[in-house]
C-alpha cells in the first residue's frame, strides 16, 4: 500500500519542479528572440559607391549530350587573388571542411584552399593572413580539423566566430539551450559519430546539442588590401560541384567589406588580429556605367523588398536561389506581378543533400504558392544530379537600368532576419554593362536551355499541391524548428 501512495507523490514533485524550471525557460527564450545584434557593423549598407571593377563568375555544373559537365571557376579567382595579395589575406568561409559520407567522391576543396593559404605564409612571413569559419567546422569544439590545424602551425589567424552572441533564430529549443544547457560548454574529444562522415573524428554530445541552435556565420568573402570576392560557394569538398555565383570587386566597397569582416572579429574576441588591417585597393578610376553596395544581414532583406518595391510594369525579375522561403519576398514578388512585372524563378528541388534524399521544402510549396498566385510568375527547377543548385541571386531589369544582388544569403527568414551572419554586393547601372549583359546571358541561357544544353527543368517535373509540406514550411519558417 505505502509503494502505490508513494508514486503520485513523485510525479507531484518532478511536476512541482518542472514548473519552477518554466520562468527560467521563458526569460531565455524572450531573451534570445529580442537579443540585439553584437556589433553595430552588422546589418550593414555601405550605401553606393563608385567601382572601378565588377566581374561576375559562374560555376555552373549542368547536362550536355547526356554527360556532366562542370565548368567552374570561382576558385581559379581565389587563386588568383592569392597570388597577388601583397599585405594580408582574409578568407571568412561558412563550410571549410572535407567531411562527407564516405561512400561519396569529390575534389579536395578544402585542403587545397588551405594549401594555398599556408604557402603563401610560408613565402610571405610577415604577411597577415586570417581564416574567419564557423564552429560547425570543429562541430562545435569538439576537435579541431587537420587542415585547420595545419593552417594555424604556419601562423595562419583562426577566428571561430562566436555565434552564442547573435540572437536565436530557433528560440523554442535556443531557450532551453540558454537556460540549462551552454553553462557546460564543449569540451573536446567525444565518442559519437560525426553526422557528415562515419570516418571523421568522434564528436560530442554536446555538439550535437549545439548545432541544434541553427544559426551560423554563414558569409563566403575572400578578401585582400586590393580587391574582395563575396560568393555563395563554399570550401567544402562535398560542395565541390555545387552551381554557385559570385562577385569579383576592386575599390573603395573593399574597404567596406574589411570593415564588415572586423565587426565579425570583435565579437568573437579576435579583434587583435584584425583591427590593423587596412584595404589599399588599385585606384583604376571609376566605371560610370554602375555603382555597387555592401549589405550585410538585414540590410540585404531591405535592399530586396526595396527593389522590389520600386517594380512593376516593364520589369523584369529574375531569381537563381537555393532556398525561397521568407513571407516577406513572397508577398513582394506577389505584388510585383500584380503590377505587372514578368518574374521568372529558377529554383533548386531540395530532392538530395551529400546522398541524403530531401522531400522538397521549402521550394516546392513556395513554388506552387506562386505559380497558382499569378500568371506573370515562372517557375523552372535547376536540372541537379547530387549537387545543388547554391546560387542565391536576384537580377531586375527595368528599360535600360538594371539592379543585382548576389553572395551567401538564401532568401529565408534565418538568412535574411539578424540571425545568420550574411554578405551580399549589389550593383546598379545600365543594362549596357557587360556584367549586367552577362546576367541577362546566363538567365536567358539558363532558362531555354540553349545549345541543347540541359540546365534546367520545367514546373510540372517537381511540381505539386501538398497541403501537409505546405504547412510544413510554413511552420518551420516561423519557428526556426528547421535547416534552411
Amino acid at each position: 500500500m505505502r509503494s502505490l501512495k508513494q508514486r503520485p507523490l513523485k510525479r507531484y514533485t518532478v511536476g512541482k519542479f518542472l514548473l519552477l524550471l518554466l520562468p527560467f525557460y521563458i526569460v531565455f527564450m524572450i531573451y534570445g528572440i529580442y537579443k540585439p545584434f553584437p556589433d553595430e557593423s552588422l546589418s550593414y549598407d555601405s550605401g553606393w559607391h563608385d567601382v572601378s571593377s565588377a566581374q561576375l563568375l559562374l560555376d555552373e555544373t549542368f547536362t550536355d549530350n547526356g554527360a556532366t559537365v562542370h565548368d567552374h571557376v570561382i576558385f581559379e579567382k581565389v587563386e588568383e587573388m592569392i597570388n597577388e595579395a601583397e599585405s594580408f589575406i582574409l578568407v571568412d568561409m561558412f563550410l571549410f571542411n572535407d567531411e562527407y559520407p564516405a561512400d561519396l567522391d569529390f575534389p579536395t576543396l578544402s585542403n587545397w584552399l588551405s594549401a594555398q593559404l599556408a604557402l603563401k605564409k610560408q613565402e610571405n612571413p610577415d604577411m597577415t593572413i586570417v581564416v574567419t569559419t564557423d564552429r560547425i567546422n570543429s562541430f562545435y569544439d569538439s576537435r579541431e580539423p587537420a587542415h585547420i590545424e595545419f593552417m594555424r602551425s604556419v601562423g595562419i589567424h583562426i577566428v571561430w566566430t562566436d555565434m552564442s552572441k547573435a540572437p536565436d533564430s530557433n528560440p523554442i529549443y535556443s531557450g532551453a539551450w540558454r537556460a540549462f544547457m551552454q553553462w557546460f560548454g564543449t569540451p573536446a574529444g567525444g565518442y559519437l559519430p560525426s553526422p557528415f562522415s562515419s570516418e571523421a573524428e568522434p564528436v560530442t554530445l554536446r555538439g550535437y546539442l549545439d548545432l541544434l541552435n541553427s544559426k551560423a556565420n554563414h558569409r563566403k568573402v575572400v578578401l585582400t588590401e586590393q580587391s574582395g570576392l563575396v560568393t555563395s560557394a563554399n570550401a567544402h569538398d562535398a560542395s565541390a560541384y555545387h552551381s554557385n555565383v559570385a562577385f569579383y570587386v576592386e575599390g573603395e566597397l573593399v574597404h567596406h567589406l574589411l570593415e564588415t569582416e572586423k565587426a565579425v572579429a570583435r565579437f568573437s574576441g579576435a579583434e587583435d588580429v584584425l583591427e590593423t588591417l587596412e584595404a589599399n585597393p588599385t585606384n583604376q578610376g571609376a566605371d560610370e556605367n554602375i555603382q555597387g553596395k555592401v549589405v550585410t544581414e538585414y540590410a540585404i532583406k531591405a535592399e530586396i523588398l526595396r527593389t522590389l518595391q520600386e517594380s512593376g510594369e516593364g520589369s523584369e525579375v529574375w531569381l537563381g536561389l537555393f532556398y525561397l522561403s521568407d513571407r516577406d519576398v513572397i508577398n513582394e514578388l506577389k505584388d510585383v506581378a500584380e503590377r505587372g512585372a514578368i518574374v521568372r524563378l529558377i529554383l533548386d528541388g531540395n530532392s538530395e543533400a551529400f546522398g541524403h534524399e530531401k522531400n522538397g521544402v521549402p521550394n516546392r510549396p513556395v513554388a506552387d504558392e506562386l505559380e497558382r498566385a499569378h500568371s506573370n510568375i515562372q517557375v523552372r527547377w535547376y536540372n541537379t544530379d547530387g549537387e545543388q543548385y547554391h546560387t542565391k541571386m536576384m537580377y531586375i531589369t527595368n528599360g535600360n537600368q538594371a539592379v543585382v544582388t548576389g553572395g551567401s544569403a538564401n532568401f529565408t527568414r534565418r538568412n535574411l532576419d539578424d540571425y545568420n551572419l550574411e554578405t551580399n554586393v549589389m550593383f546598379a547601372g545600365s543594362t549596357d554593362h557587360e556584367m549586367m549583359q552577362q546576367l541577362d546571358k546566363y538567365f536567358v541561357r539558363l532558362w531555354n536551355n540553349e545549345e541543347d544544353q540541359q540546365y534546367t527543368l520545367p514546373y510540372a517535373h517537381y511540381g505539386e499541391q501538398s497541403q501537409w509540406k505546405y504547412w510544413l514550411y510554413r511552420v518551420q519558417e516561423s519557428t526556426g524548428l528547421s535547416a534552411f
